[in-house]
């Protein structure tokens, strides 16, 4: 059985791996080429951030995987003998939270890496040692707490039930509903959420909210910018929780026509129920793991040196979970992608199609997003359509596209034609 369980995650690696390397090698071609959407120099530089972070994620992919094999050979036996005292739900959660901080200390060069090297270089993070710190201390304090509560709930479901996957599941979906509920409230911890200062801009919104009938608790900015200059918007929450947040930085660089364009494709995903729709798809995933890893043979666990209890039932379904989401993946992206396009639609009509295709352009231009990549990894990884195809959907036809057409070295790379 172990066996079976290894196979497949070696093939969900070396698909992902081999699809971040034809990434890698179609960005370092295609930034040579005129450039798309972007200025010419956004353009460059966000094909070297691309190829940079991708080469990145190679890495850490592979010492994942490294780590992986580590802890079945060795390392889970080991964190057993080291919890041999403890029994039941206690056990699980020692045992669980021991697994997680380990692979957070192992793990901790690349995050580091990543926010104060790269990210530095290319002029979004804007996060200093002390405000990481602070971040990590605030949200080690939330998984310890509420993490920890929902191990011992699922430790003692397994223990108690013989069906326990199906309880186990109804309390996990339950519990992902809830956070997505309780969402702003954990965000207050680390973000500073004030009302609109600017009153005009305030009204506009509240009139565009009133138009299509969309409650909400407020409007609300947020100082994103103390840690990256990146710009965003987003609803979150769920029922009356619900809020719409404007980072900082989007406020500073869009009008505010392009700004109701944004919030108009953000409501496009609100009217047409796109937030239920994630929820559902991310239930039948939930029950998919669930069934599968509710029934175990005994062989696994012996093959692990584990004994049959809660603690090691739940550290499998942790390791073995990564290959099920990554073959459901490309489902779940295209019905995402689907999805934007028709927030893209309700966007321009509520707002205008020329804000939105404004607004995107300076999105990606501030963001440094590259706006192209090899069909292969856009099939896998991307919950959006690739921004060309978005512009193009919009109406918008300059920036090099007509240019893309003609040029033999990324044909059939990209998809831009109609």
């Amino acid at each position: 059985m172990l066996e079976i369980a290894i196979a497949g995650y070696c093939l969900y690696f070396l698909i992902s791996i081999y699809t971040s390397f034809m990434q890698v090698d179609y960005v370092k071609r295609a930034k040579t080429k005129n450039a798309v959407i972007l200025t010419p120099t956004k353009f460059i530089e966000a094909g070297n951030y691309s190829v940079e972070t991708q080469r990145l994620s190679i890495l850490s992919s592979f010492y994942d995987f490294i780590l992986f094999f580590m802890w079945i050979s060795f390392g889970l036996a080991f964190l057993d003998d080291m919890t041999i005292t403890y029994q039941g739900w206690t056990k699980a959660v020692i045992f669980i939270d021991l697994f997680i901080i380990i692979n957070w200390f192992l793990g901790l060069p690349f995050e580091l890496y990543s926010t104060f090297k790269i990210d530095k270089k290319y002029g979004f993070s804007n996060m200093t040692p002390k405000l990481y710190i602070q971040d990590t201390i605030k949200s080690s304090i939330l998984f310890l707490l509420f993490g920890s509560v929902v191990i011992a709930v699922l430790a003692l479901i397994i223990e108690s039930f013989p069906s326990w996957w199906i309880y186990g599941f109804v309390f996990i979906f339950v519990t992902f509903v809830l956070i997505n509920m309780l969402a702003p409230y954990f965000m207050m911890m680390f973000n500073k959420f004030e009302p609109l200062k600017d009153e005009e801009l305030s009204q506009k919104i509240k009139a565009l909210l009133d138009s299509v009938g969309f409650k909400s608790s407020g409007v609300f900015s947020s100082d994103a910018s103390k840690r990256d200059n990146r710009l965003n918007a987003y609803f979150g929450g769920l029922g009356t929780s619900k809020r719409v947040v404007l980072f900082d930085t989007l406020i500073e660089k869009l009008t505010h026509n392009e700004l109701l364009a944004v919030l108009g494709h953000e409501l496009g995903h609100a009217k047409n129920g796109d937030i239920y729709k994630n929820i559902g798809i991310m239930g039948v995933v939930f029950f998919t793991i669930f069934a599968i890893f509710g029934n175990l043979p005994e062989e696994l666990f012996l093959q692990l040196h584990l004994n049959n209890e809660p603690y090691a039932v739940i550290i499998i379904i942790m390791m073995f979970t990564s290959p099920i989401f990554f073959f459901l993946m490309p489902l779940m992206s295209a019905m995402s992608r689907h999805n934007e396009y028709a927030a893209d639609e309700f966007g321009s009509d509520l707002a205008s199609e020329e804000d939105l295709v404004n607004a995107l352009l300076k999105l990606a231009n501030e963001n440094k997003s590259f706006p192209l990549s090899h069909p292969l990894y856009i099939f896998f990884f991307y919950s959006h359509p690739p921004l060309v195809d978005r512009l193009k959907e919009l109406g918008y036809t300059g920036a090099g596209i007509a240019q893309m057409k003609d040029d033999d070295s990324l044909k059939g790379d990209c998809k831009i034609d109609e």
